[in-house]
């Protein structure tokens, strides 16, 4: 249950620097939604490596979390492009 919450808190954080990396215009709501669900992503897909795994706050955990972030930004402008 905390790391769902470090996910969420590391998301609004990290939405917020990626949307400055990619410099997309989503808005601050729309960066925080965009960072919870690549903070989520990140976790999830980072359970498999056990070496990039983090459990509680930490850097490599906001360092995963923005990653994420920028990829699901990437990946949203691809999508969006080809519509």
């Amino acid at each position: 249950m905390i790391n769902i919450l470090l996910w969420i808190l590391f998301g609004i954080i990290a939405g917020t620097v990626a949307g400055h990396i990619t410099k997309d215009k989503r808005g601050w709501i729309g960066d925080m939604i965009v960072g919870i669900i690549g903070s989520f992503l990140a976790g999830w897909a980072s359970t498999g490596f056990k070496s990039f795994q983090s459990t509680g706050f930490s850097l490599r955990g906001m360092l995963l979390s923005i990653v994420g972030a920028v990829v699901f930004i990437l990946i949203l402008n691809l999508i969006m492009k080809r519509k």
